[in-house]
This record gives C-alpha cells, structure tokens and sequence, in this order.
C-alpha cells in the first residue's frame, strides 16, 4: 500500500502551493471552514428539532 512520509507530504505541499498560489491555497481553506462550521450548526439544529419533538 502507498504510505506517504513527511518528504512526500512536503513535495505535495510544494507543488500544490506553485499550482494554485498561496492565495488561492488561503481562500479554500476559508470556504472550507465556513462549509464546515455550517455543518455542524444544521446538524445541530436537526438534533434540537429532533429533541422537540420527543
């Protein structure tokens, strides 16, 4: 099976940052946290709602 080390990682790191630019890199990573975190608030709202109704 494929196992990534530490080197690897970085070269991966190294190539996506010279793909993409440390400004684009910077602007996914903030969607993907506001896609994240309004996740966890539906999913909450879902388990209140699901409470109510018990």
């Amino acid at each position: 099976m494929l196992r990534l080390g530490p080197t690897e990682l970085i070269i991966i790191l190294i190539i996506v940052m010279l793909l993409f630019g440390v400004g684009r890199i910077s602007k996914i990573a903030g969607e993907l946290g506001s896609g994240i975190r309004a996740f966890k608030q539906g999913l909450q709202a879902t388990v209140e709602e699901i409470e109510q109704e018990k």
